[in-house]
């Protein structure tokens, strides 16, 4: 036994003998020739916060060292005064949330990119100061035809242009604050699979968060989980400005779970866009329509959403130029207001209106001064379903179009309570053309089906 004991002792003694070197000894060479990659610190190129570097290049010339190395360039806190950077593909800026602030000094932009594959910006503060753009410049940081831009936790403010402009650009901003733009706090036109979730943007003067294209097209762009917030019109119109999020000629853009409070006109206006998606949005105080969906479009869900304060409700309109077919269901609308920002034909405090090829449904209404309902205007009536809603404290629960031309509405199962002058009413345009149909039936009108319609 002791023999056998001692030859197995001498074997594994020899084994680990062999092995050991063999299993430790590359590992080890390895990370002695390794070299120890981590991001380019600026102090260590002698960029100094509290300095401007307007004219001497330093931190430009670290992005592009950078960049070139792929590596990540670091900001420590403090201010860095800079103009005019020009950010290659492949930069990665980033920087201590609230303290890393790069403050624009003037003569031209504070940053810009064009045709890059990625470039990254994170915790930084992007402070324009309210100083004057170049004419060329169309924001206070703009990117064009960038792949991946990602824009996360940053701060931008005090742009006299757009606060951030976007042209052919994909990727992501979120979780950044965007405020006190002198245009809008976010422009993007053309995008390419853009993704804006969970930001802050507020205090701006045309508009919060637009999405356009140059002609009308598919874009897919992402909208949602914002908070914007007090958004003017500072250059007028009746629409063009002042809005929170503004979808124009963007196809196939999905708008969701945003919250969006006292804009001076609309809280959600898609114009000339098909196939947008816009549910689950709270729209709060919104100086004309809430959710406005107009002109040339094609295909529109508007769902679940809440409006609490508003000229008018929601808006399916333009039938003339061609807007049609949509889905408007599950929505509340309140406290609507009688008073607009221009003077408009039919007038304003307005629950829901549509004009073609729409179902309304399931829909509370409650405190609309002029009608709950308008269904069509004039001719401009087609293959509208009103059903299930319920209408409470309004001028008349329901109006429909009767005008020579106008085509075939269904109004069945739905409750009006206090509605003062009516609850169904046959207009030609602007004018009551009939009595109350809910008490007396539509015969009079062939195209219309009203039925089982209860008034409490």
């Amino acid at each position: 036994m002791m023999q056998r004991r001692a030859f197995i002792a001498s074997v594994a003694s020899a084994a680990a003998g062999l092995l050991a070197p063999r299993v430790l000894a590359a590992p080890l060479a390895r990370m002695a020739d390794a070299e120890m990659r981590g991001p380019i610190d600026a102090i260590a190129y002698r960029s100094v916060p509290g300095s401007s570097d307007i004219k001497s290049g330093k931190l430009q010339a670290m992005i592009d060292t950078a960049a070139r190395n792929n590596r990540p360039l670091f900001l420590p806190p403090g201010n860095y005064e800079v103009s005019n950077l020009t950010l290659p593909d492949n930069a990665r800026i980033s920087g201590v949330p609230g303290a890393s602030r790069l403050v624009y000094g003037g003569d031209g932009h504070l940053i810009s990119a064009d045709k890059a594959k990625r470039i990254e910006l994170s915790g930084l503060v992007l402070d324009g100061g309210n100083r004057w753009l170049g004419d060329y410049a169309g924001g206070l940081l703009q990117f064009a035809g960038v792949d991946q831009l990602l824009i996360d936790n940053c701060e931008i403010a005090g742009s006299r242009k757009h606060a951030l402009r976007l042209e052919r650009c994909g990727g992501r901003i979120e979780r950044s604050h965007i405020s006190g733009a002198a245009d809008a706090g976010l422009y993007s036109v053309q995008s390419a699979g853009l993704t804006i979730t969970n930001n802050s943007v507020e205090d701006c003067g045309n508009g919060g968060i637009l999405i356009h294209r140059w002609a009308k097209g598919e874009d897919g762009s992402i909208v949602s989980g914002n908070r914007i917030a007090r958004i003017g019109a500072r250059d007028g119109g009746t629409g063009q400005n002042g809005n929170g999020i503004n979808v124009f000629r963007a196809d196939g853009v999905l708008v969701s779970g945003n919250r969006i409070a006292d804009c001076a006109f609309t809280a959600i206006r898609a114009n000339s866009a098909s196939n947008v998606q816009i549910s689950g949005n709270q729209c709060l105080r919104s100086g004309e329509a809430a959710i406005f969906c107009e002109f040339e479009f094609e295909g529109a869900t508007i769902s679940g959403n809440i409006i609490d304060g508003a000229a008018n409700g929601i808006a399916v309109a333009n039938f003339d130029k061609g807007g049609r077919l949509a889905s408007i269901t599950g929505n509340i609308v309140r406290n609507l207001s009688p008073t607009g920002p221009y003077p408009q034909e039919s007038g304003f405090g307005i629950g829901i209106s549509a004009e073609a090829d729409t179902l309304i449904a399931d829909n509370l209404v409650e405190g609309a001064p002029l009608w709950g309902l308008k269904l069509g205007w004039g001719p401009y009536l087609r293959n509208l379903v009103a059903t299930g809603n319920i209408i409470r404290q309004a001028g008349i629960g329901c109006v429909v179009s009767v005008a020579e031309g106008a085509g075939s509405a269904i109004i069945s199962d739905n409750l009006f309570q206090q509605v003062e002058k009516g609850a169904i009413i046959g207009f030609l345009w602007d004018k009551p053309a009939s009595g109350d149909l809910a008490a007396t039936g539509s015969s009079a009108f062939p195209q219309l089906t009203v039925e089982r319609n209860r008034v409490a």
